[in-house]
């Protein structure tokens, strides 16, 4: 089966299109083709399927096996693989967070994707951490403002997060601070992947958080380790999430009937 290697903002995925023939069990797909010393090597795993509503159904396994309900920086990647595939510059992906719009905004000199992303619910947290604020975007993100982004230990708090009872499924865990009225820096700790270059809902997290604290006026350019995201809301609808889509290769693997029958055939 042809597999593609791609990343949005170096937050990388394998891309696996199973609408005509189904994939068995991505949950141990994802974590040997996510694997970087033995499978592909990706922070999670796409899988394209036919949708009940949409234009197709997208799914998003982290690389630890675990689902997550949507990806902002994934989404993108896959919106570029059908653009290039001939199905179009405008989709309507079905996914665990609902019905999620793409629309390509460019494709020279950058390939960028616009992601309609659901309207954001801000909620403070009243656990130990007063500061934080939980945001939801579909998936649940943890937005923490501090004055030094890089010496932040992010990975220790978001660690402490997922036993939080507040959190049953875990969340997604954030450390940003404002840069100037139009921008923000970032770093991310998604669920099942770890510390990642980058997170598109995550991105969009922050950047509401920072909007609705009056750190910042939108749009908001939000630079991560990966690379830099455009995140628009007005302060009521949608929030919008604008980004690069980049294609790194394309290989073929041979899925046999378990996970020890998985191997890259040509890279």
């Amino acid at each position: 089966m042809l597999v593609t290697k791609m990343h949005g903002a170096r937050n990388d995925f394998v891309l696996v299109d199973a609408r005509m023939r189904e994939l068995v069990d991505p949950s141990s797909v994802a974590r040997w083709i996510c694997d970087r010393r033995s499978g592909v090597g990706a922070d999670g795993l796409i899988v394209l399927e036919k949708p009940d509503s949409g234009d197709v159904r997208m799914r998003i396994v982290n690389a630890d096996g675990s689902e997550a309900e949507m990806c902002g920086n994934g989404v993108r990647c896959a919106a570029r693989w059908l653009d290039e595939s001939g199905e179009g510059d405008r989709v309507a992906f079905e996914t665990g967070a609902g019905l999620v719009r793409t629309a390509v905004v460019a494709r020279e000199p950058e390939y960028l994707v616009r992601v309609a992303i659901e309207r954001p619910h801000l909620v403070p947290i009243s656990g130990r951490v007063p500061i934080a604020t939980r945001v939801d975007v579909g998936n649940p993100h943890v937005v923490i403002f501090e004055t030094n982004v890089e010496a932040f230990d992010l990975e220790a708090l978001a660690k402490n997060f997922q036993a939080d009872p507040e959190f049953p499924n875990g969340t997604n865990v954030h450390v940003a601070a404002p840069i100037d009225i139009h921008s923000i820096r970032a770093r991310h700790w998604e669920r099942g992947a770890g510390l990642t270059q980058a997170c598109g809902t995550g991105a969009v997290a922050c950047a509401v958080v920072a909007l609705d604290k009056k750190l910042v006026d939108s749009p908001v350019e939000v630079f991560v380790p990966g690379g830099r995201l455009i995140v628009e809301w007005d302060g009521e609808g949608e929030a919008y999430l604008t980004g690069p889509a980049a294609r790194v290769f394309d290989t073929e693997v041979s899925f046999g009937a378990s996970v020890h029958d998985i191997s890259v055939v040509q890279r």
